[in-house]
């Protein structure tokens, strides 16, 4: 776990909006917080564990998948910003996300 700062939020937000422009194959400028994952970028759930990947090796957590499942039944994701800001919260809170509710 890390504690989410300025420099982690930008990290994740960056890498996010790279990642969907070269897999979704649009201009990254054409991506937005508001944009839909499915119906706006053509993206799958494969994406988001393909992202969930990145972002474990990169901040060295071990998060267990059934933890991020059970945060995603109450927390649903469409767009980006809602990505970027479940990213943000298992990086700081790892396996302990499911006991924050937000």
């Amino acid at each position: 776990m890390a504690r989410v700062n300025d420099k982690i939020t930008e990290e994740v937000r960056e890498i996010v909006y790279d990642f969907f422009a070269e897999e979704c194959e649009v201009d990254v400028a054409d991506i937005t917080d508001d944009s839909n994952i499915i119906t706006d970028m053509g993206g799958d759930s494969l994406m988001f564990l393909a992202l969930i990947e990145i972002f474990t090796k990169k901040y060295n957590q071990d998060i267990d998948l059934k933890t991020i499942g059970k945060y995603s039944i109450k927390h649903p994701v469409e767009t980006i910003g809602q990505l970027i800001d479940m990213q943000l919260r298992i990086i700081e809170y790892g396996n302990r996300i499911i006991e924050v509710d937000a």
